[in-house]
């Protein structure tokens, strides 16, 4: 994800001939492209599922099969799993790897991704419908960035020496805790089992419904496209998106006429096209949640500026929807609707808004746009939430932390916040021998 939005289709629009020259000079997708990777890759090789099951992937912009994925569950894992732990056991390769070395392969690694960038970036769009250009500046330049960073981390992982009382040297070792699992979805059933499982150590990146709070000083074209991309990057479905926009009521109407003019304009269209700014929905079910939360919008009284259908064609296109005169009880500002969808809320005072804002079982990302550093400084403190943007939206990036307060999770992802999810601190103390005199 990224704070600034690829402009190039509406930077040369007017003019067919630099049109023209700026898309030679963008990366292309890998045309024909072969599938050729539908197994289960454990230690290190392609492998069919013991049950031999498989299942359907399609390509969300035509609703078309693109091919069948061996299907894992519990025997699969069982596998995975040995392989991991039989390398991380004493003696190991893997175990007796020096550092530096494991950070060179992850430098490897890195290198690797961006020589495929290409293709793994038309993957992406064929399978989550996300466009190719989003794919390749954005998701995949964030994997690659990550991968160096933590590349850089393998040989600086510090302990400490304390000083004890009496006769002895103490040190701290930070050890790997062993094998991993990371699931995408189903955030909260994993820490429900979780809980019944011995006290299994779980970190949780769930959802959000997200405040993005504007203030009437606020330099509102900067705002409005930044609220626009806050909310409609990748169709919507981002856990940051910030789908409850609370505008100051002195500039609540403008605002709205000039989101709603910025949606009109957003292109809607094949993710392979370079000026497409927004893709089909993942698939056919999230598809019909969003149109069913539209629908709930409309009929608890919020107004429903712009968009609000499909676009009537093959595969999951909604339009760009925009409501304004949402109130806090509505659906539409509660559930996290997950897809191309903005909701207006208007607000009179900093102290109603902060606490607005925070009225939600979830916290996962806010943001506020001020000029006045006060303001923005107060509302950032108040805000119930893993991450707080001034001036600024989506702004990730691989050294920082990222998580969620209440309902949105546990625990922490990037940065060296999250090298301590996957590791235990050892204390050794060693006694001194102290020498008679």
């Amino acid at each position: 994800m990224t704070s600034s939005k690829i402009e190039m289709p509406g930077e040369v629009k007017a003019d067919p001939t630099a049109l023209m020259a700026s898309l030679h000079l963008l990366p292309s997708p890998t045309l024909n492209l072969e599938i050729k990777y539908t197994k289960i890759f454990i230690n290190n090789e392609w492998q069919n599922s013991e049950s031999g099951r498989v299942f359907p992937v399609y390509n969300p912009a035509t609703g078309e099969q693109l091919c069948e994925v061996q299907e894992a569950d519990k025997a699969d894992i069982d596998k995975a799993v040995r392989a991991a732990r039989l390398a991380f056991s004493l003696g190991s390769v893997w175990r007796r790897m020096d550092a530096s070395e494991r950070g060179r392969l992850l430098d490897k690694l890195a290198d690797l991704v961006e020589r495929d960038r290409a293709v793994l970036s038309t993957m992406e769009s064929l399978n989550g419908g996300k466009p190719f250009l989003q794919a390749f500046y954005v998701d995949l330049q964030g994997v690659i960035k990550t991968l160096r960073y933590y590349a850089g981390w393998a040989d600086k992982i510090h302990g400490m020496t304390i000083p004890v009382d009496g006769d002895y040297f103490t040190f701290t070792r930070h050890e790997p805790i062993g094998v991993c699992g990371q699931i995408i979805p189903v955030g909260k059933l994993i820490q429900e089992a979780a809980g019944r499982s011995n006290l299994k150590r779980v970190t949780l990146e769930l959802g959000g419904k997200s405040p993005n709070i504007i203030f009437a000083d606020a330099d509102l074209d900067y705002a409005v496209e930044q609220a626009h991309q806050g909310v409609f990057f990748n169709q919507g479905q981002c856990c940051t998106a910030g789908s409850r926009i609370f505008v100051e009521e002195s500039i609540y109407e403008e605002f709205v006429r000039r989101s709603v003019e910025r949606a009109k304009r957003r292109i809607v269209g094949s993710p392979f096209d370079p000026t497409t700014e927004q893709g089909p929905q993942i698939d056919k079910k999230q598809y019909n949640k969003i149109l069913e939360l539209i629908q709930s919008g409309v009929a608890e009284g919020a107004k429903l500026e712009c968009g609000g259908k499909g676009l009537g064609r093959k595969g999951f296109f909604i339009e760009p929807t925009v409501f304004s005169n949402v109130t806090d009880d509505m659906r539409i500002a509660k559930e996290e609707i997950f897809g191309p969808v903005q909701e207006i809320l208007r607000f009179k005072t900093v102290d109603e808004v902060i606490e607005r804002a925070n009225n939600s079982d979830l916290g996962l990302v806010a943001a506020v746009f001020t000029n006045d550093i006060n303001k923005a400084l107060t509302v950032s403190s108040a805000m119930q939430a893993g991450t707080v943007w001034i001036n600024c939206y989506n702004a990730l990036n691989a050294q920082s932390p990222f998580g969620g307060f209440k309902m949105s999770g546990n625990g922490r992802e990037m940065g060296e916040c999250g090298l301590r999810e996957y590791s235990e601190i050892k204390t050794v103390t060693i006694k001194i021998p102290q020498k008679n005199s």
